[in-house]
């Protein structure tokens, strides 16, 4: 019959690196008033026991826990939500740290969040990811007791990570009235669950855009109306239903700007199918840089997902370390680009 030895202790530790408790304490949560001498002696004597510094005990030492978490909505897979996911999680990791993941999926899973708020107990701050959130839950996120970081948007007097969303759209539209585009379409979804995202607001840049056109050349007037597809993501029925309206109207566009890639790419098919090429006869421009785009040779406003991510997992950990006096940018805005492939061309001149 054989015997399991029973695990290290911090006694053990101790007495092996011939230090008190308290020292092998200290030397393992990395505490100033440790020597890096004796830092490095308790650390051999751990290893050589194959001791670690439960989570549990570095909590009750520091008041910290060692975990960030990240509040989503909808699918985690997801092309936006699964980059935001893998850019915190290194990030985090690098750092020693976990990432507790939220995910909201619809009202109920929204409601019971914010009923019991799980992050005041279990993480040290909360990454609250992509979509917008009613003025009661942004309040109950003002009263935790832990630091809140909002991502790709701007929420005042709170640590935030976003993009331009108005100025991005307003960018690419200008690109198809350039091109000579004076019919535009805005196709957007409407969430069934009542999730408002980041991407509403590009309905104003594609608008703004074609204000601005015409305000400078009353004598070439461009149109835009949009398009509100009741459907989530970026499946076949997307397309169809926005197909549908496209070509139900009394105008046919000849330039469609989408609300993201995952609608674009569901509309190029579903324009094909109606008789339509892309982009002979509509150009059709997209938004996020979706790792296949490429593979649809569509023309989009890239954001930087995966640097939204890093930097909300960095804005996090620094404010649960060492507080917001440590922040040097409390609102920092990331770039966006235009990416020209082919789904946008000049207009047919018979159109």
């Amino acid at each position: 019959m054989t015997t399991t030895a029973a695990p290290a202790t911090m006694d053990d530790v101790a007495a092996l690196a011939g230090v008190s408790t308290s020292t092998v304490s200290r030397a393992l949560r990395d505490s100033p008033l440790i020597s890096p001498s004796t830092r490095e002696r308790v650390q051999q004597a751990a290893a050589q026991l194959d001791f670690a510094l439960s989570r549990a005990a570095s909590a009750l030492a520091t008041g910290r826990l060692g975990r960030i978490g990240l509040l989503v909505s909808g699918a985690l897979s997801t092309w936006f939500n699964a980059s935001v996911l893998d850019a915190a999680y290194a990030t985090l990791r690098e750092a020693g740290q976990e990432l507790v993941i939220y995910s909201t999926k619809d009202d109920a899973d929204r409601s019971d969040f914010f009923a019991r708020l799980p992050a005041q107990r279990n993480v040290d701050a909360l990454i609250v990811a992509s979509f917008q959130l009613r003025p009661e839950e942004y309040a109950r996120l003002a009263e935790l007791s832990v630091p809140v970081v909002y991502l790709n948007q701007q929420v005042e007097k709170s640590a935030s990570v976003f993009i331009d969303d108005v100025a991005a759209a307003a960018l690419g539209t200008r690109h198809l009235v350039n091109l000579g585009h004076r019919r535009i379409a805005y196709v957007t979804t409407r969430d069934p669950e009542g999730f408002t995202f980041s991407a509403a607001r590009r309905r104003d840049g594609v608008e703004q855009a074609v204000d601005q056109h015409n305000r400078s050349r009353p004598e070439d007037p461009a149109t835009t109306w949009t398009v509100t597809v009741d459907a989530t993501g970026g499946g076949i029925e997307v397309g169809q239903l926005a197909v549908g309206q496209l070509l139900g109207g009394d105008t046919v566009p000849t330039a469609v700007v989408t609300e993201s890639d995952e609608v674009a790419m569901s509309l190029i098919p579903a324009l094909q199918r109606a008789g339509l090429r892309v982009p002979t006869d509509v150009s059709v421009l997209g938004f996020d840089d979706n790792v296949l785009a490429p593979l649809f040779d569509l023309t989009t406003i890239a954001q930087p997902v995966a640097e939204l991510g890093r930097a909300a997992a960095r804005a996090a950990l620094t404010l649960s370390l060492h507080g917001a006096e440590a922040l040097e940018q409390p609102h920092q805005q990331l770039p966006t680009r235009l990416v020209l492939r082919g789904s946008t061309v000049v207009p047919r001149p018979a159109a």
